[in-house]
């Protein structure tokens, strides 16, 4: 759920105040979620879907907020404000040779993708060269419970944000897509290797290897490889996963020395 602003706070009297939290209860209810569409803002705001509709409209009028094919995610000006588009900024530049690098090394396509409210965001990726291969979108959504790269932004998640996924509808994507159960039960585990392999959880046939990338104590992005199974077996998967973890401690020490921590989402 959101965090809102309690129904007093702030308020000097009955109708402007309480319009103007209800519509930072709107804003943050977007700015938390990463993407949500008008019905779920609404139930988590208490109010009214009319409403909803109007206070995104002077929202998205600011650039605070945007929509996509129905659903409301942060605008380009929120990041901003919040420090997300300067972080993403960087990692677009520096991470771009890495994982060119990644690709050249392993032969498949190489993804950094960030943390955006309770979803993933593919930010960049560097694609195989084999007519066969593994590709996303730049600035797709994914889901944070599906996929090796995503499952590693979760598990490093803040504990509310881990909570909110857990708690909502998962979609079985393919057969290999994990469950609520074996979601919770992986997350330390993750945590204490310092990577994790997946193979078919977001695409059929598909193997991606995946590690944190860390600056200032916090994890603000993951790299993965990732290829179909017929040419990923064992001995890719532990070259991937020694590459990946080079490359991972290269690209967070560089952000480390550039500027001073930076907000992870």
């Amino acid at each position: 759920m959101a965090t809102t602003i309690p129904e007093g706070a702030g308020r000097s009297d009955g109708s402007s105040g309480g319009s103007f939290q209800r519509g930072l209860n709107v804003l943050i209810t977007v700015a938390e979620s990463g993407e949500a569409r008008v019905e779920k803002i609404a139930a988590d705001v208490g109010i009214p879907v009319s409403t909803v509709y109007r206070y995104l409209r002077t929202l998205r009028e600011l650039e605070l907020v945007e929509e996509r094919a129905g659903v409301y995610a942060p605008g380009w000006r929120l990041l901003e404000i919040s420090g997300q588009h300067l972080t993403h900024t960087r990692l677009v530049e520096l991470g771009h040779g890495m994982l060119q690098e990644l690709t050249d090394t392993t032969g498949e396509t190489a993804v950094l993708t960030v943390r955006v409210g309770t979803q993933a965001m593919c930010l960049r990726q560097t694609q195989s060269a084999h007519p066969i291969r593994m590709a996303f979108r730049i600035n797709q959504l994914l889901p944070l419970y599906a996929g090796a790269g995503q499952r590693v932004l979760l598990a490093h998640a803040p504990r509310t944000v881990i909570d909110h996924v857990l708690q909502q509808p998962l979609r079985s994507i393919t057969d290999r897509t994990p469950g609520r159960d074996r979601l919770a039960s992986e997350i330390e585990q993750i945590r204490r290797q310092g990577f994790l392999v997946t193979r078919g959880e977001l695409s059929e046939g598909a193997v991606a290897v995946a590690v944190p990338v860390v600056a200032g104590g916090e994890v603000l992005c993951a790299l993965t490889v990732a290829g179909p199974e017929n040419r990923c077996g064992s001995a890719w998967r532990r070259n991937a996963r020694s590459r990946l973890q080079a490359a991972g401690l290269q690209l967070g020490e560089i952000l480390e020395h550039r500027a001073a921590p930076l907000p992870s989402g």
